[in-house]
């Protein structure tokens, strides 16, 4: 993975600027997003810490600010973080890799993850995942999205920069064995068409699954 995780790194540098300015208002224009990230924060309360996992330019980690959540943000970019410090001062963002989390074990209370297993292959979102379980604690929360489908998707070009990158769709089955392997228990896939004229016209799903409750 340490080539392919420097080709993420180096596209999301490179388009980072033109990225949070396309999509740091996303949420504006997906009323599911809202009402999913209400849930989340909802059953969240007031717990902590909670974090952002492939944050980007922060624009999810601020909209769950702005419904009370106290939470942190982590991008495997540098521009990434750049961008969403600059974007959201008040917020804490930091550097990390979802394949090999910093964190202590049972150290998390709650994770969020929009579209951040975009580019991994099954090994790696299992990786993904198994690591997200382990920083969870007891009961913890995790919610995170994906493109449902079975095909990889090669770009060669994204907002205008010249990139060389894949997109990576996954089946409900395979998310949700997956998510089981790990120990994930209460497992809720929510699908959704996309919004035309919105988005990329893919199906989505948003998930919320979480670490078994001590004494299970």
């Amino acid at each position: 993975m340490g080539r392919e995780k420097n080709k993420i790194e180096q596209t999301y540098d490179v388009v980072a600027a033109e990225y949070a300015d396309a999509f740091s208002t996303e949420h504006d224009n997906k009323p599911m997003d809202r009402e999913i990230l209400a849930r989340f924060a909802g059953e969240v309360g007031d717990v902590k810490p909670v974090w952002d996992f492939g944050c980007g330019p922060g624009h999810t980690t601020k909209h769950l600010a702005d419904l009370g959540v106290e939470i942190s943000g982590m991008d495997l970019s540098d521009g990434m973080v750049t961008q969403a410090r600059a974007r959201f001062p008040g917020i804490h963002f930091r550097k990390g890799n979802l394949l090999d989390l910093e964190f202590d074990d049972g150290s998390i209370a709650a994770v969020v993850s929009f579209y951040s297993i975009v580019h991994f292959t099954k090994a790696e979102v299992a990786v993904t995942f198994a690591e997200i379980f382990r920083v969870l604690r007891p009961g913890g929360l995790f919610l995170f999205t994906y493109h449902i489908g079975d095909e990889t998707m090669h770009i060669d070009e994204f907002l205008e920069h010249d990139v060389d990158i894949d997109f990576m769709f996954f089946t409900t089955k395979f998310i949700k064995s997956c998510l089981e392997q790990c120990g994930f228990e209460r497992i809720e896939m929510i699908e959704r068409p996309p919004y035309p004229e919105v988005e990329y016209q893919s199906r989505r799903a948003y998930v919320f699954a979480y670490r078994p409750s001590l004494g299970k």
